[in-house]
């Protein structure tokens, strides 16, 4: 999905819940399409305050369960307890398997649509639904271990 179409994918989204499309609101939606990498919420405003310094932390709080409920934004919960968001790159719905480097705190996404059919197939045998799921890898980067420095961190 094109930015323009996401923006007003975002604007009728707010509307449609009775919220007002406010100058914080879009230098948080601005801010959070411009990524490229996972973010969390406190980096989020670090980079919407950097469009906007008048948006506010609680602001930035109650937007992102927005823009997730929206599909513009996908959360992310590797177990750390704290929460990542990404870009739902063109709305997808497809399934995603995630490897996170213990060393360097980046976390990979790779396409996985197996997972759907694993989930469902298996579900199904024991008469369930299921609701989520998700596949995640936990490593150490090579070469960080040996060298000391990882071209991928930071």
């Amino acid at each position: 999905m094109s930015i323009p179409a996401a923006l007003e994918k975002f604007k009728k989204f707010l509307t449609q819940k009775g919220l007002r499309v406010t100058n914080q609101r879009l230098a948080i939606f601005d801010a959070a399409l411009a990524q490229k990498e996972h973010f969390t919420a406190e980096q989020l405003l670090d980079y919407a305050r950097a469009i906007d310094d008048s948006v506010s932390r609680a602001t930035v709080y109650r937007t992102l369960p927005i823009m997730t409920e929206s599909s513009l934004l996908r959360e992310v919960d590797i177990g750390s307890g704290e929460k990542y968001y990404t870009p739902n790159q063109g709305g997808s719905t497809t399934q995603v398997a995630h490897v996170v480097c213990l060393d360097c705190d980046r976390i990979f996404e790779s396409s996985a649509p197996v997972m759907e059919w694993y989930g469902s197939t298996f579900s199904s045998k024991l008469n369930l639904t299921p609701v989520s799921q998700r596949l995640q890898v936990s490593a150490h980067c090579t070469l960080f271990r040996q060298t000391g420095t990882c071209p991928r961190h930071g």
